[in-house]
């Protein structure tokens, strides 16, 4: 299964996404706007998705949600009718030069040629402008989360400290401003985090009788913690930013 497979494979659960995935904490988006911050802003929301970052982004300045998929893109205009969303992608988007104050991207830095994303944020993104790549993941420093990621057999991807920080590639058009990590607990029930789980992309993509044999583990090892076995529990999330500001002066070849 190719990166790019999986990038498309969330339009087929575009509804199951918009219903179970967690949100984004206001004070991550207020981190990651922190340098534009006063004034009417233009704020971009690179690879919406359904809208889960467009939802927050929305009170703090004018949003344009970009996003290639239709079916997630029809969730996020069902959603936020009002929102101005387009077709576009990272290496696409179809924005005039220097148009915005801030590019957001939540949960899909990971799918986009960097290269050419940077040259295209760089483009839209007026001097001094902000570039915040956004991440919800499973905080599986907490001891019953770490043992249903064993359970299920995937990887730990929790940012620990200083030295394993997140980082975004170093480009010519970029400095690096910084990263910070903020709470995010999720409400659920085995039921509900089983049906977050089975947005994943390799869920998605993945066999169904291995799927769902990894979704019999997990339920069994949940009906057996004390924190998850007696109904509605918080799944401990912490959303990760990374945060870049569009130099002043970039190269010819770049801007």
């Amino acid at each position: 299964m190719t990166t790019c497979s999986r990038a498309r494979s969330f339009g087929a659960a575009a509804a199951a996404y918009a219903e179970h995935r967690p949100g984004y904490p206001d004070a991550a988006v207020d981190w990651a706007l922190e340098p534009v911050a006063g004034g009417a802003l233009r704020l971009l929301d690179l690879a919406a998705g359904t809208g889960k970052l467009t939802e927050p982004m929305l009170s703090r300045g004018a949003v344009v949600a970009v996003e290639p998929d239709a079916a997630m893109r029809a969730e996020l205009v069902a959603r936020f009718p009002d929102v101005d969303a387009r077709e576009g992608s990272a290496e696409a988007i179809p924005l005039p030069d220097g148009s915005v104050d801030a590019v957001l991207v939540g949960q899909a830095w990971h799918w986009f040629d960097a290269d050419r994303a940077f040259a295209e944020i760089a483009r839209v993104l007026r001097p001094g402008g902000v570039l915040a790549a956004i991440w919800n993941r499973d905080d599986t420093r907490v001891e019953w989360v770490s043992g249903m990621y064993e359970v299920g057999r995937w990887r730990s991807a929790v940012v620990q400290g200083p030295d394993d920080e997140l980082r975004l590639p170093a480009h010519e058009a970029f400095a690096a401003d910084g990263f910070a990590q903020f709470p995010n607990p999720a409400p659920t029930t085995v039921e509900g985090l089983i049906a977050q789980l089975n947005t994943h992309s390799w869920a998605l993509t993945a066999d169904p009788g291995e799927r769902e044999a990894t979704f019999e583990r997990v339920r069994a090892y949940l009906a057996g913690r004390p924190e998850t076995a007696t109904g509605a529990f918080d799944l401990p999330i912490v959303t990760d930013v990374v945060r870049l500001v569009r130099r002043e002066r970039v190269p010819s070849s770049t801007a």
